[in-house]
């Protein structure tokens, strides 16, 4: 629920919540001021990226957005004019994945204006729901930037490579069908129903095995960042990791039992 404006700090916020034990919740909310992203907010997310990373009873994470839109872009006066901003002793988990890289499930949650930083944000995700009236655009060319926060990689990952170029290097803005049409977002759902379906998702990803899980997003990334031989050839010591799991065990019995499996994460 979003807090009133009074109480909010007016870079806003980003707050987490733990939801059926093992997913965080997270919301971004400056919502006055369309969720432009503020270093307060970027630090904040982080933080709650690195406690999802970090704590085993956290299976998934599910990223949402307060208000009628996902983020006008980055607070820019901010960002590039402020007070250098105090970093953590040990490295968090970036939020636009350029640095340290959340090794867990992440569904985001768009709806709305949602430009530059926040599709970039998105894209650092796993899986993308977007609310109908969505309006997406990497806008950066068209204010005389270039694309920092990952889009020039992963829309190229998502979309291919002329879907990617027609909008990268258009500055156009496009809609929740075209966001379809290329891959870029998995679902489309009607306004206001956005982040309930990603936890929906999210709670169908606790019916599995959480070292499965992070697994597998090891071992696809490694296939998109060295090549498919180099996934291949990571698949034993992968498989091997996986046998190695009380959740395998459970696994193997829950299937010769004819049951839902009742997985530890250990």
């Amino acid at each position: 629920m979003t807090q009133p404006d009074t109480e909010r700090h007016p870079h806003g916020e980003t707050r987490a919540e733990v939801v059926d034990e093992h997913i965080l919740l997270m919301t971004v909310d400056r919502s006055e001021k369309k969720n432009a992203l503020t270093p307060k907010i970027v630090d904040e997310l982080a933080a709650a990226l690195t406690r999802l990373d970090d704590d085993p009873d956290l299976v998934v994470g599910v990223l949402t957005f307060a208000g009628d839109h996902t983020t006008a872009g980055l607070d820019m006066p901010l960002f590039f004019g402020g007070e250098p901003r105090e970093r953590p002793a040990e490295p968090q988990v970036d939020p636009f994945g350029l640095e340290r890289r959340l090794r867990k499930p992440l569904v985001v949650a768009v709806q709305g204006i949602t430009y530059t930083a926040g599709i970039e944000i998105a894209l650092a995700g796993d899986i993308i729901v977007t609310a109908s009236d969505v309006r997406f655009a990497q806008l950066e060319p068209k204010r005389g930037l270039a694309p920092i926060g990952g889009a020039t990689a992963r829309f190229v990952q998502r979309a291919g490579w002329g879907n990617a170029m027609r909008h990268l290097l258009l500055a156009d803005e496009f809609d929740a069908d075209e966001a379809y049409r290329i891959g870029l977002v998995q679902e489309v759902v009607e306004p206001g129903i956005q982040a309930d379906r990603a936890l929906d998702i999210a709670r169908q990803m606790l019916e599995c095995s959480p070292p499965a899980l992070r697994l597998t997003i090891e071992n696809a990334r490694l296939a998109l960042t060295q090549g498919e031989a180099a996934a291949i050839a990571a698949i034993p010591a992968m498989s091997k990791a996986v046998q190695a799991t009380d959740d395998f065990q459970e696994g193997v019995a829950s299937f010769i039992e004819r049951r839902p499996a009742r997985f530890s994460g250990r």
